[in-house]
């Protein structure tokens, strides 16, 4: 909780029908479990504590108020148990029963939230028993003392601004305004919906979408606790399909036709970074239609998440979509460049090919546009600039991949033109420090915008995004172009990409070099190789680019501070990397992230592939003398603090 996560459940006690006595036992059994877990906020099915299929039992006074009998108990049972926990009832009020949901923390009833819809149709007949509660909250006295009563009730956490609780009771969900989306406008982060949704065939693949969706638009946590065995099988089987959703995404679902708990960890900071960054998403203030109820929970720090923390979040999990991922990129990235061509009228393109992975991909994907264009694939001239750090195996990887794709090959050695850059500056050949290095990005690029001059061509930048957030770019070297297919592809993703097109290309030699492609080491290949092999090595020297593109996401997308990057990061590479090794190398992010952002203000056009890109047009307008001290000062308190 101290990060902004916490922990919900959402539980299916096994109860009998019409026995309060002996659900109120069940629900407080799964309660304490829950807290054992580390649970702050559980959620029941509707009409728990009675069971929803009680029928016309509904309309006699024991049951009703054995009920409200119950909920006292669970109520003085719950005083000094940190839990915010809400639980279905049948509620009489002014002559009128209603079907609520009870909100309870430590002692106190703070809420009982009201049904609004109420379903009389197929196996539904609710209108039979109960009435639709009323949206603007009604003061209500009960037990001594004043609680709201209706369905615009926010509770809000104290201590965890970022928790604001509202609920709703299964069909609510099911309409076409739920009152979810008037309790998000008005603040609410997480819904509750204690639920009696009935199984038929399918109906769970609908209800999952249907969760998963509503917390997808209201961008919120979405925790949906059902009925389950114990429920009369009369005419229905009730299922006890439970799920936790967060902004879309599912975190927890329990297997149907079991009874029990589920739990996981929502993050509240992602949903308020998330609605923060979405200026469609408006959050009003309707004090007149809703009553705020507050209270505390102890902030407990989470040793390990109940929460999928993907080690790689630009590359889908799956096979079959992470290929439908591969595939729509490519295709983004050649539409791009085809229409930048086709706008300009050149017919000509020019690829520095260098047989690493960036430049792989450029040529892949401009064989792919040209193909689009019905433009002979000879009209990419791929050209190839070996120089001090080039090596055997990188030089036929570039010739026999420009062969198979059907391109010009064409050899400029940039060997003698450096060398005489070098006496020009009076530097010597045997210091190898950035000016060795710079001048050979520098010769290439001036190559290559010649030769497209000469041609009538475009040069085609293949520097990736992932080395844009480091500032890994020679400015005015391989740092420009004339259209980046690459500005927006991290790292971690290329390789994927360069792995479908040699799974799909059909071609067995074309997919052996691709995957030698693969094989080899991230290099700029600056620097003279020691026996024939890569001697420069970029992972070496500005670290994994798999923990980069982990901090450039969360730093980008959701705009996380050090210490909540660190702690997803402990968790997502744990066993891979330890907390020292992921301390230095964010610590080395933020470092070149600020200190680098004068190259990408001034970037080359590109297409946007993913829900993260470096832009100064787009997706990053950032200053490019920010300073980085605030940052950097948090990620070497880290460092004194350890490892959690």
């Amino acid at each position: 909780m101290k990060d902004g996560f916490i922990r919900v459940a959402a539980a299916t006690p096994d109860i009998k029908v019409a026995d309060p006595v002996y659900n109120e036992a069940q629900v407080w059994n799964m309660i304490e479990e829950g807290e054992k877990n580390g649970a702050k906020l559980m959620v029941f099915p509707e009409l728990c504590l009675t069971g929803y299929t009680c029928g016309d039992l509904f309309h006699q006074d024991i049951l009703v108020d054995t009920a409200a009998d119950m909920l006292k108990k669970l109520i003085r049972r719950s005083e000094g148990h940190d839990v915010l926990f809400f639980v279905g009832l049948p509620w009489m009020k002014d002559g009128k029963l209603y079907n609520v949901a009870a909100a309870v923390h430590d002692g106190e009833l703070l809420a009982l939230i009201t049904k609004k819809n109420i379903p009389n149709y197929s196996e539904f007949y609710e209108l039979r028993h109960f009435t639709p509660g009323p949206d603007v909250p009604e003061p209500m006295e009960w037990d001594g003392r004043i609680v709201p009563f209706g369905s615009g009730i926010l509770l809000r956490c104290v201590n965890l601004p970022e928790l604001v609780v509202a609920g709703e009771i299964c069909e609510d969900v099911w309409v076409m305004d739920p009152p979810s989306i008037s309790h998000a406008r008005a603040g609410a982060t997480v819904i509750v919906n204690c639920s009696a949704s009935s199984e038929t065939a399918g109906k769970h693949v609908y209800r999952r979408s249907l969760i998963a969706g509503q917390s997808a638009r209201l961008v919120c946590g979405y925790i949906c606790a059902n009925a389950g065995e114990g429920e009369s099988t009369q005419d229905l089987v009730f299922g006890g399909h439970d799920l936790i959703a967060e902004n879309g995404t599912v975190l927890a679902e329990s297997r149907r036709f079991e009874n029990g708990m589920i739990l996981a960890d929502l993050d509240l900071k992602r949903i308020c970074s998330e609605r923060r960054r979405m200026t469609t998403f408006q959050v009003e203030n309707p004090r007149e239609q809703y009553d705020y109820m507050d209270f505390e929970l102890e902030m407990e720090d989470l040793k390990e998440l109940k929460r999928p923390v993907d080690p790689s979040p630009f590359i889908p999990s799956g096979a079959a979509e992470r290929n439908e991922r591969c595939e729509e990129i490519l295709t983004i990235q050649a539409l791009g460049l085809k229409k930048r061509l086709a706008h300009t009228g050149c017919t000509q393109a020019v690829v520095g090919i260098s047989g690493g992975l960036d430049s792989t991909l450029a040529l892949l994907v401009t064989a792919r546009a040209f193909d689009m264009l019905k433009i002979p694939r000879e009209k990419i001239l791929s050209v190839t600039m070996p120089c001090f750090g080039t090596t055997d195996r990188t030089y036929k990887n570039a010739c026999l991949l420009t062969k198979k794709l059907g391109a010009e090959l064409k050899e400029v050695s940039i060997k003698e033109a450096v060398a005489v850059h070098f006496r020009d500056l009076g530097h010597s050949m045997d210091d190898h420090d950035v000016t060795y290095e710079n001048s050979q990005a520098r010769e290439r690029t001036q190559v290559l915008m010649d030769l497209a001059n000469e041609n009538g061509g475009m040069v085609i930048g293949t520097g990736d995004m992932s080395e844009l957030a480091l500032g890994w770019a020679t400015y005015n070297g391989d740092h420009m172009s004339m259209y980046g297919v690459n500005a927006s592809v991290p790292k971690t993703l290329v390789r994927h990409l360069v792995r479908y097109y040699a799974d799909t290309c059909g071609d067995e030699e074309l997919k052996d070099v691709l995957y030698d492609i693969l094989d080899t080491p991230v290099s700029p290949e600056l620097l003279p190789p020691e026996d024939g092999v890569i001697s420069q090595k970029t992972e070496d020297l500005v670290g994994p680019y798999e923990l980069h593109d982990f901090f450039m996401y969360y730093i980008l997308r959701y705009g996380y501070r050090p210490s909540r990057i660190f702690r997803l990061a402990e968790t997502a590479f744990a066993g891979i990397y330890d907390s020292t090794v992921i301390l230095k190398w964010l610590k080395t992010f933020y470092r070149r992230f600020f200190s680098q952002q004068f190259k990408r203000s001034c970037l080359p056009d590109g297409p946007k592939v993913g829900s993260v890109a470096v832009s100064p047009r787009g997706d990053l307008r950032m200053p490019s003398d920010a300073a980085a001290r605030i940052w950097l000062e948090e990620a070497e308190s880290l460092m004194a603090e350890g490892s959690r």
